[in-house]
C-alpha cells in the first residue's frame, strides 16, 4: 500500500524498502473545462542539484530536449502532448545507485508550456500528483496528491528525492511559481 503524503511532508524511501535501486517518478494532471481556445500541454521537468542546490551543468536539466541526465542514472520517458487518458501523464526513470554522488537533490516539477502566451495557469489544473513506484515488482511507494491549492502559478515543484547519509528520501513540496519554465531554470542556476 503506497504511502500517501501531504505537503511538506517527509518519508525515507531506501530504508524502508531495502534493496530499491530503480523507481519510475510518474506525474499526472488533469485539466478543466474551459472556453480559452488554446490546447493544455504540461511538462515534466527534473533537477539534479548539487550540495549547493543548483545544476551544476545543463545536462542536469532533464526535460522534453534533454531526456537523460546524471550519467543516465536520470531518465525521462518522453514528452505527452496532451495529458489524456488514465495513469501518470509523464513518467522519469531514476537508477538511485547510479546517481552521481554530486547530485544531493533531485527536484520533480510540473510547468504549463506557453502558459503566459495561452493565458493558462495551474488554477485551471486539477488532480495533479507524484508518485514513486518500484520498477521491480510494479509497486507504487508514495503518492502526493498536490490538492487545488493553485491560482495564477506556472509551474509547481511537486517534489525532491535527497540523500539522508546513505539513503534516499522524498519531499512532498507542492510549491506554485510565477514565471513557469524559465523561473525556475534561473532559481537552479541555470540561464533561461
Amino acid at each position: 500500500m503506497a504511502i500517501s503524503l501531504s505537503k511538506g511532508q517527509k518519508v525515507d524511501l531506501t530504508k524502508s524498502n531495502p534493496g530499491l535501486t530503480n523507481i519510475t517518478v510518474g506525474v499526472g494532471w488533469d485539466t478543466n473545462k474551459y472556453d480559452g481556445g488554446k490546447d493544455f500541454d504540461l511538462d515534466s521537468s527534473v533537477f539534479l542539484l548539487n550540495a549547493a542546490g543548483v545544476c551544476a551543468d545543463e545536462k542536469d536539466f532533464v526535460f522534453f530536449n534533454n531526456l537523460e541526465g546524471g550519467n543516465g542514472s536520470v531518465v525521462h520517458t518522453g514528452d505527452n502532448l496532451t495529458g489524456e487518458g488514465d495513469g501518470d501523464d509523464e513518467q522519469v526513470k531514476v537508477s538511485l545507485s547510479n546517481v552521481p554522488t554530486t547530485v544531493e537533490r533531485i527536484a520533480f516539477a510540473i510547468t504549463i508550456h506557453d502558459a503566459e502566451e495561452r493565458s493558462q495557469n495551474f488554477g485551471q489544473v486539477s488532480n495533479s500528483y507524484v508518485r514513486i513506484v518500484n520498477d521491480a515488482n510494479g509497486e507504487e511507494l508514495i503518492r502526493y496528491d498536490l490538492g487545488e491549492d493553485f491560482s495564477i502559478e506556472t509551474a509547481v515543484v511537486v517534489g525532491e528525492l535527497y540523500r539522508h547519509g546513505s539513503e534516499w528520501k522524498f519531499n512532498a513540496i507542492g510549491s506554485g511559481y510565477q514565471g513557469g519554465l524559465g523561473s525556475l531554470v534561473k532559481d537552479y542556476g541555470l540561464q533561461s
